[in-house]
C-alpha cells in the first residue's frame, strides 16, 4: 500500500498543525498549549479515550479498531517539545518565543501522528487497539520514563511500541532503519582536578591543575583509540574546561566536563571505568587529586529484530524498495525512546527530510513534504499488524 490518498486532502491541514506548533514552541515538560491542543484534535476526531498528565503533561489516545475485542494493542509515538535556541530560520511561521524553537522536528513528528489518528478513527480498517502517545521532554527531561512512572504500558495495556523521527542526513522520503543498537548511551562526566595554585613565574612551587587539566584532555582520547575493540563505535569528548580568573595566578582548581556516547553496556561500562582510572592516575602523577562525577543518561536505543523487520516492510509498502535503508549506520545521538524500548519490544525509525539544515541547528526546519509519508508509514502499520479478519 503506497502513500495513503486521503493524506493528500488532508496535507494542508495538517501542515497548518505543525506550523502552529512551531510558530508556540515549549520546552521540556512545560509543553501545556501544545498538549491542550493535541488533547483538543483527539477528541475531534472521535478516538474512543483522550488521556491527559501522563508523565505531567503526555497526552495518550486510545482507537479501537472495528474487531477490538481480545486484540493486539501496539502504540505509536511522538514528542512534543522543542530546545532552548534563538531561531534564525526566517520562515513566516518561525517561533513567536525567544530563545525557544523547533530545531529538532518534534512539531512535525506531532502533525503526523495526529494525522495518522484522525485517519485510523474516521476508518478503524483493523482489529485490536491503536494506542497514540504524545510525549514531552524528549530533549533531556526523559519524559518517555516519566511517562512509564506514570504506568503508560500497564494502564493501555500495550504490547509493542514503534517511533519514527525525521532524518535530514536522509533523501527526503526515505527511510532508515536497523536491528540491536540505533542510538548510543547518552552520558555525561565532570572531572574536578585539585591542584595547590601559586604564582604563574613560579609553577616549581605548586601543583598545576591546568596541566593536569591539559593532559588529562588528551589522555582520554586514549580510551577510544587503545581500549576499544576497533568493530565497536564510541565517543568521548571533552566539552567543557573551566580554570583561573588572572594571566599571573595559577589556581588551586580546574573541572572538565564532556559527554560519552557508546552502543553497548559492556562498552558503557568500559569507558566509565577508563575515565576515572586516567583521571585519578595522571593527577596523581603530578601530585594532585581528580574526582569524577559519571551521570548516566539516555540508554541506548535498541531495536527489537522481529517489529525491525515488520517496520521495514511496512516503510517499503509506503515508500518502495529503493527508497528504504535496512542497515542505517548507527548514530551517537540520543533518544529517551529506549525507555519504551526496554519496557516493550519495538522498533525507532528514521524518516529522510533532506534539505541543508541539521537538527538542533537554528536554521532548521520541518520538511512538510514528508508528511503524507509519515502518515501512511503509521497507518499502514496499525492496518498490517493489526488486520481485519
Amino acid at each position: 500500500m503506497p502513500v495513503i490518498n486521503r493524506f493528500a486532502e488532508l496535507h494542508e491541514e495538517i501542515t497548518a498543525w505543525r506550523r502552529d506548533f512551531h510558530a508556540h514552541p515549549e520546552l521540556l515538560y512545560d509543553t501545556h498549549r501544545t498538549a491542550a491542543k493535541v488533547a483538543e484534535l483527539l477528541t475531534s476526531f472521535g478516538v474512543d479515550e483522550v488521556a491527559t498528565g501522563i508523565g505531567r503533561t503526555g497526552v495518550v489516545g486510545i482507537i479501537k479498531g472495528r474487531d477490538a475485542a481480545g486484540g493486539r494493542v501496539i502504540a505509536l509515538r511522538a514528542d512534543m517539545d522543542a530546545l532552548p535556541i534563538h531561531e534564525a530560520s526566517g520562515k513566516p511561521w518561525a517561533s513567536t518565543i525567544a530563545g525557544k524553537m523547533h530545531a529538532c522536528g518534534h512539531d512535525g513528528h506531532t502533525a503526523m501522528l495526529l494525522g495518522a489518528a484522525r485517519y485510523l478513527a474516521e476508518t478503524r480498517k483493523f482489529s485490536g487497539t491503536a494506542v497514540v502517545i504524545f510525549q514531552p521532554a524528549e530533549e533531556g527531561g526523559a519524559g518517555a520514563r516519566a511517562m512509564l512512572e506514570d504506568g503508560l504500558i500497564d494502564r493501555f495495556g500495550i504490547e509493542e511500541v514503534f517511533g519514527l523521527h525525521n532524518y535530514p542526513s536522509l533523501e527526503a522520503g526515505r527511510f532508515g532503519i536497523r536491528a540491536g543498537a540505533l542510538l548510543a548511551n547518552t552520558d555525561e562526566f565532570t572531572i574536578e582536578i585539585e591542584g595547590t595554585g601559586g604564582h604563574a613565574a613560579q609553577p616549581h612551587g605548586g601543583v598545576d591543575p591546568v596541566l593536569i587539566a591539559a593532559h588529562l584532555t588528551t589522555a582520554l582520547q586514549s580510551i577510544v583509540a587503545r581500549n576499544l575493540d576497533p568493530t565497536q563505535a564510541a565517543v568521548v569528548s571533552v566539552t567543557k574546561m573551566q580554570a583561573g580568573r588572572a594571566s599571573n595566578v595559577i589556581p588551586r582548581n580546574a573541572t572538565l566536563g564532556g559527554t560519552a556516547r557508546t552502543l553497548s553496556e559492556e562498552a558503557r561500562g568500559m569507558v566509565e571505568r577508563r575515565l576515572r582510572e586516567l583521571a585519578e592516575g595522571i593527577a596523581a602523577s603530578f601530585g594532585g587529586r581528580a574526582t569524577v562525577r559519571w551521570s548516566a543518561g539516555y540508554p541506548a536505543t535498541i531495536n527489537a529484530d522481529r517489529q525491525t523487520a515488520f517496520a521495514a516492510e511496512i516503510a517499503k509498502q509506503v515508500a518502495g524498495d529503493a527508497m528504504v535503508v535496512t542497515d542505517i549506520e548507527p548514530t551517537m545521538g540520543g533518544e529517551d525512546f529506549a525507555y519504551l524500548l526496554q519496557a516493550r519490544p519495538g522498533a525507532f525509525m528514521f524518516l529522510g527530510q533532506g534539505g541543508d539544515a541539521q537538527l538542533h541547528r537554528d536554521d532548521y526546519d520541518f520538511n512538510d513534504e514528508i508528511i503524507p509519508v509519515g502518515c501512511s508509514y503509521w497507518v499502514n502499520l496499525i492496518e498490517t499488524a493489526m488486520p481485519l479478519k
